[in-house]
């Protein structure tokens, strides 16, 4: 049979809906069509953001979401690690921090000791937790400020109005941000809108503004849009500048440290 492009192509995402993956070479004996039409197809439904192409076919999207706190705690430890220790040596005495929730951000804690008279804002409840314990151990000295709001179990952190009135009454020299996508195109992106704007808070009330993000961030784009790379003055991460990147970081003035 012959088709229609749009009705082939709608007649192509019945099928992935049933099988969960199509192949080029049987949909091409299926509508009687060339092999090189059905991968202009998939190529257009993959722009449309309703399959994803893989090799000889394509399969159904899933839908990507923020994995909770405790299991991204665990996914790439050693990265982020090593990223906590190198954005911890930006930190100097008597800085006024904004350590931001998630756990890459979690990981510069473990490196302030020795370091004097901080104040510290913090919007996750585990963040929260160890720095008051490393203050009762002696080996945080400073101020830990709690920024109030509305609680998100599933990740434990607090965002939304309450979270941004608050952040008005601030100004901090570093602020510590986490994303979940970095891109030259999109800029950096989150998976959640709330967070996403309060997110845009923290960068605006920051002389400084310092992304902390694993090398499964960078070049990808979620949901939210959080701001443009200009906004940013400063890349930790535990890969170097992809390559194509050089130019377009070194134009906004970025610096990038791994």
């Amino acid at each position: 049979m012959s088709l229609a492009g749009e009705e082939r192509k709608r007649s192509i995402m019945t099928l992935l809906g049933e099988r969960g993956n199509v192949n080029v070479v049987e949909l091409s004996q299926l509508f009687e069509v060339s092999t090189e039409t059905i991968r202009r197809d998939l190529d257009e439904l993959e722009k449309d953001n309703r399959l994803k192409k893989v090799y000889g076919g394509a399969v159904k999207l899933t839908r990507e979401s923020e994995p909770a706190y405790y299991e991204r705690e665990v996914i790439r430890a050693e990265e982020k690690r090593r990223i906590g220790a190198l954005a911890a040596n930006l930190i100097e005495d008597n800085d006024v921090l904004i350590i931001d929730e998630g756990s890459t951000a979690m990981q510069i804690l473990h490196h302030l000791e020795g370091k004097c008279d901080l104040t510290v804002l913090v919007c996750s409840i585990p963040t929260l937790t160890l720095l008051v314990d490393y203050q009762k151990r002696g080996t945080f000295d400073g101020r830990i400020i709690f920024i109030g709001g509305e609680i998100n179990a599933k990740h434990l952190r607090v965002s939304g109005p309450i979270a941004e009135k608050i952040m008005e009454d601030f100004y901090v020299n570093k602020s510590f941000i986490s994303v979940d996508g970095l891109s030259l195109e999109h800029g950096i992106t989150g998976y959640d809108y709330d967070r996403a704007l309060f997110s845009r808070k923290l960068i605006r009330c920051s002389e400084s503004v310092i992304v902390v993000a694993d090398g499964s961030k960078i070049g990808k784009r979620t949901v939210a849009k959080i701001g443009e790379l200009s906004d940013v003055h400063m890349i930790v991460s535990d890969i170097g500048i992809p390559k194509g990147w050089e130019a377009g970081i070194e134009a906004l003035g970025v610096k990038w440290l791994s």
